[in-house]
């Protein structure tokens, strides 16, 4: 028999002789008596030439002057021609000289046990391609989560007044009256941000102009111009916005501080951290010239993709290239080669920053930035915020 991965059948046999007798004697018994019971094309010799049954095997034990054994018969036949000869085998009535009995145990489906086996280990790979699938799902669903996630209010210097995290990284920063102003500034996605906490300028502010750029945002009431003056006499501020005459910052909703901002010609780089700002290069044109194309190219896809949890790809050309989950973006970018841009509904990390350098990716633009690190400079990176798009 060649190689048994053929064998579709195991014919066993349980045999029962009143005697003492060989292997050999039981193989002779069963050839012998069951050739010529169906036709020469149906004896035991003929079927292993053709390789349709396989080396039969004896198993058997002598005691107390009785030989008792199983027989088992590989056969690579359909299932009537195993039943024919298994029935055949059953029929034969002596071994040797004794007198014997052979029944039927069973027909073994050898194939049913090559299919749980290969069942089974289907099952293990799924399991181990679910744990790792589900470990990047987990991982994007984190990025994702935490560009929902607003930044909590910290305290600054020996005053501790209240500010945004960005306070610390960012080279410019805005100066507010108090907490509720802080708070509504990290609303609108601003986490550079401290409040005076008064009329008095704090020596922490003092210290932070030196090192920092400052604007400040205050009220439009008389409680603001109060405080521009005592700004205007201890340090530089670079720029003062006031709020619309008669209203207070805290009273504006997170759109109107960033159109506000955006009014008073604020640059939008303003806006991010410094190190968000220092992995952005500056093309020829000015960075947020209007009718740059892949500008406009964002606002055209922003209706159909905010909210879908998606990302795009597109060529040199501002053709999609692929659209899918960004539960599948950084496998899917770094398939392609053509692919110049990246706009997807989701927040930019460093490892998505680094994995589209790696493809040559040169602009991305998300719904914000996660904490970034070293950022090629010929990459771009912007938020659907700084296009005006929320």
């Amino acid at each position: 028999m060649p190689d048994s991965g053929i064998v579709k059948y195991l014919v066993r046999l349980r045999f029962e002789v009143d005697g003492v007798v060989e292997r050999a004697d039981v193989i002779g018994a069963i050839f012998g008596q069951t050739e010529g019971l169906f036709g020469p094309e149906m004896n035991l010799n003929e079927l292993q030439k053709s390789w349709k049954v396989g080396r039969i095997e004896i198993n058997l034990e002598s005691k107390d002057d009785r030989t008792r054994g199983e027989v088992i018969i590989p056969m690579s036949t359909d299932i009537g021609t195993a039943a024919l000869i298994a029935a055949a085998v059953e029929s034969v009535d002596k071994v040797g000289p004794c007198s014997a009995r052979f029944t039927v145990g069973n027909i073994e489906d050898v194939r049913a046990v090559k299919r749980k086996q290969i069942v089974d280990r289907a099952k293990l790979i799924v399991r181990d391609w679910s744990s790792k699938t589900s470990s990047e799902g987990e991982n994007l669903l984190k990025d994702v989560t935490e560009s929902t996630r607003r930044a909590k209010v910290i305290s600054y210097g020996m005053e501790n007044l209240p500010a945004g995290p960005g306070v610390h990284s960012s080279d410019l920063v805005y100066l507010v009256e108090g907490r509720a102003d802080v708070v509504l500034f990290l609303r609108a996605g601003i986490e550079n941000v401290v409040a005076l906490e008064g009329t008095s300028i704090p020596d922490s502010i003092i210290e932070l102009g030196k090192k920092k750029r400052l604007i400040a945002v205050l009220d439009g009431d008389r409680g603001g111009e109060l405080i521009e003056k005592e700004l205007g006499q201890v340090m530089h501020v670079e720029k003062v916005i006031h709020a619309p005459q008669g209203k207070e910052v805290e009273d504006l909703t997170p759109i109107d501080v960033i159109n506000m901002l955006r009014a008073e010609k604020v640059d939008a780089a303003q806006l991010v951290s410094r190190r968000q700002r220092a992995a952005e290069s500056a093309p020829p044109r000015q960075r947020e010239e209007a009718d740059e194309p892949i500008v406009l190219k964002t606002r055209e896809l922003f209706p159909t993709l905010n909210g879908t949890l998606e990302a795009i790809l597109l060529d040199q050309g501002l053709q999609e290239v692929g659209r899918f989950p960004i539960s599948e973006l950084v496998q899917k970018m770094e398939g392609t080669n053509s692919a110049l841009y990246l706009i997807f509904d989701g927040i930019v990390t460093q490892r998505l920053v680094e994995s589209a350098a790696r493809v040559g990716v040169k602009g991305i633009i998300g719904h914000r930035t996660g904490e970034l690190g070293q950022v090629p400079g010929d990459v771009r990176i912007g938020t659907f915020r700084d296009l005006g798009l929320e």
